[in-house]
């Protein structure tokens, strides 16, 4: 008979011995538990910090969690994460458009009503500290083989020279054979233009006065009512708009070539707001003329604003017609003409001119508008500009001004290939456009091929780089979760302590004004290295604290009272009791930043006067607005070990008077 083992003997086993056992069994699992364990400990020590930073994750209360798709930092000190529908279907047809306020000091939220579907829009700061928002989702893209309907883009016509016709949403549109196809968006298309010629008789005498009268257009996205084959057309003809009567339905038709059953891409708004910090809401101003979807705005140096590319409301390309917003009419004029794919990363530069580092967010075909170059708006010339490596992986690569904005040196860092390629680079390259004949030159490589790196500009003159993905979208289980940061003086990477949580496509990252780094978002196609579970959006916050905030602890150069503007010198004074250890003072732009895409941050190195009593120290901000273009700054000083002050927030130039001068 076998011996049994003793109750007393079972529970010494599975009690004091577990882990013994369970080594044995699983010996791997054991030991990658104590892994973390001994990893959790070494990165809590004050040394490791000092060193390497540190992570933290934000408390969200449930009700305030979103898909964060954009993140801009106001002159309030609080961060406005836009969703909008946040890249779901189900919250587009519902209507529901969520933007959340989020105050870092104080830790709370705020919902904000959210008039329009601000999904994969653009932004940019305002003179005055409004933050621009336009452009947005009118329509969801339907891929190949799940289109059951045919559709695609009419253009309608208006002859008559008297007034202009609103189509609602869901008019008919008859073709010569009688299929009929229904509008998906208003759309209004204005009077046709009527022009007066006079011509003579060879003799000399005048004929009677011609009139010239040439159609307007405006364009629509149109779906068959039925499915079918017979709705499929790939031959131009003219429509009838059902329901029009007597001159109208003679003057306003649509005219379509191409209706299938192909793809259809997402599709833009022309809706525009500004944000207005002191009021916490979105205030309407004047739509653009075109609608767009994934555009860029860059704020120029004189404080307008340019809007460029983007998906239209047909979803197409804009195919080069830019616009110019003026926030002191709070209208639109037409810009000068280039095309760009979607999303291009455009810096002011010095003089004036706009450089396109090539990284943009991907729609677009791969041989046309990637190339870098110089673009001179009062021109509206391009000079292209070469020597970067891996130029054909640009796509969802990051780009910013290195730290100080006066060097005018640009960097460039990872991306991949376009559209859904699993290629990725590890190039880094930086451009000096101060140059006469300026080309790339690599920097040091990445620790892999990046997707979707975030990169931030921090007040001591390094860049805090971290996140990605190695693949599309985080395919594989490829999320990086690693950080370094870029010295541009001793161009080499370092590196810094690991985020816990993956960043890839939807992800942001910016500074926050007491010097540490906020990470929002990302959306990947999967949860798994096998890619068999979707993805789900990742809605939590984590903030990176610097290794100059641990080495600081709470002896950090204190910046005390002083003004909120510059004098008409250009300078600023502050009291303060650091006087004697501060060594520099940056101005730094806050980020308003989506799909890698941060064209608003740069970092101004400032003159720095001590007084004799040192009590007090004064600033001088440079008078080139193509350095330091109008609008809200934080402005940091530090010490010569690099350790920051909190930030005081600081307004240079501002919004004209409507119909008054341009800024300063």
């Amino acid at each position: 008979m076998a011996h049994r083992p003793s109750k007393k003997f079972k529970k010494t086993l599975f009690g004091s011995a577990a882990a013994l056992v369970l080594a044995a069994l699983n010996a791997p699992a054991a030991v990658s538990f104590a892994e973390e364990k001994y990893h959790a400990y070494k990165i809590a020590q004050p040394g490791y910090q000092r060193r390497f930073g540190s992570w933290a994750e934000i408390a969200v209360p449930d009700q305030y969690r979103i898909n964060a798709i954009h993140a801009a930092l106001l002159h309030t000190g609080k961060v406005l994460l836009i969703a909008g529908s946040g890249n779901s279907q189900k919250n587009f047809d519902a209507g529901t458009f969520e933007t959340i306020l989020w105050d870092p000091v104080k830790n709370t939220f705020k919902k904000i009503p959210t008039p329009v579907d601000f999904f994969c829009s653009g932004h940019t700061q305002l003179p005055d500290g409004r933050l621009l928002v336009a452009g947005g989702t009118a329509r969801y893209e339907i891929l190949d083989g799940e289109v059951k309907k045919a559709g695609g883009g009419m253009r309608v016509k208006n002859e008559s020279p008297d007034k202009a016709v609103t189509l609602k949403k869901g008019t008919v549109f008859r073709s010569p054979s009688g299929v009929e196809y229904l509008s998906k968006a208003d759309v209004t298309v204005p009077k046709a233009k009527r022009e007066f010629e006079i011509s003579y008789f060879e003799s000399g005498q005048m004929k009677p006065w011609k009139t010239k009268v040439t159609a307007a257009e405006a364009r629509v996205f149109v779906e068959a009512r039925e499915e079918g084959p017979q709705a499929l057309t790939t031959e131009a003809a003219q429509y009838e708009v059902v329901g029009l009567k007597g001159d109208a339905a003679d003057d306003v038709y649509g005219l379509a070539q191409k209706l299938t059953t192909e793809k259809q891409d997402f599709q833009g708004i022309k809706g525009a707001y500004e944000f207005d910090p002191k009021a916490e809401k979105y205030i309407p101003v004047a739509p653009m003329k075109d609608a767009r979807w994934y555009p860029t705005l860059v704020t120029l140096d004189d404080g307008k604003v340019l809007a460029v590319s983007g998906l239209n409301d047909v979803g197409d390309v804009v195919p080069g017609d830019n616009e110019i917003y003026d926030p002191g009419t709070k209208k639109w004029s037409k810009g000068p003409f280039r095309y760009f794919p979607t999303y291009p990363s455009l810096f002011l530069t010095k003089g004036g001119k706009l450089l396109y580092t090539g990284s943009n967010a991907g729609y677009g075909p791969a041989e046309k508008g990637r190339e870098p170059g110089l673009w001179d708006l009062k021109k509206n010339s391009f000079t292209k500009l070469g020597g970067l490596t891996d130029p054909d992986q640009l796509e969802t690569s990051a780009s910013l001004i290195l730290p100080p904005a006066q060097n005018q040196k640009v960097m460039v860092l990872g991306g991949g290939g376009v559209g859904e390629s699993s290629r990725s680079t590890a190039r880094t390259s930086i451009i000096d456009v101060s140059e006469d004949s300026p080309v790339f030159t690599d920097g040091p490589a990445l620790p892999q091929g990046t997707r979707y790196l975030s990169s931030v500009l921090l007040p001591d003159d390094t860049v805090f780089t971290t996140g990605g993905s190695e693949d599309y979208r985080g395919r594989g289980g490829s999320d990086i979760l690693k950080a370094q940061f870029y010295d541009p003086r001793s161009n080499a990477f370092t590196e810094a302590a690991e985020p816990t949580v993956g960043r890839n496509y939807h992800s942001e990252a910016l500074l926050l004004p007491d010097g540490r780094v906020a990470t929002f978002g990302s959306d990947p196609l999967f949860d798994d290295k096998d890619n068999t579970r979707l993805g789900t959006f990742e809605q939590r916050v984590e903030v990176f604290t610097p290794p100059y905030l641990h080495r600081a602890g709470a002896d950090r150069p204190v910046l005390g009272e002083g003004p909120q503007e510059l004098d008409q010198n250009g300078r600023a004074t502050f009291k303060t009791k650091d006087a004697g250890r501060i060594a520099e003072a940056r101005l730094m732009r806050p980020s308003a930043v989506t799909h890698t895409t941060d064209v608003e941050q740069r970092s101004v190195a400032l003159g720095l006067t001590r007084s004799q009593n040192g009590t007090t120290v004064t600033v001088d901000v440079p008078e080139d607005r193509t350095l330091v273009p109008p609008g809200w700054y934080m402005l940091f000083v530090t010490d010569v070990n690099g350790i920051p002050s909190e930030a005081k927030w600081i307004q240079v130039g501002g919004r004209p008077p409507v119909g008054g001068p341009e800024p300063g």
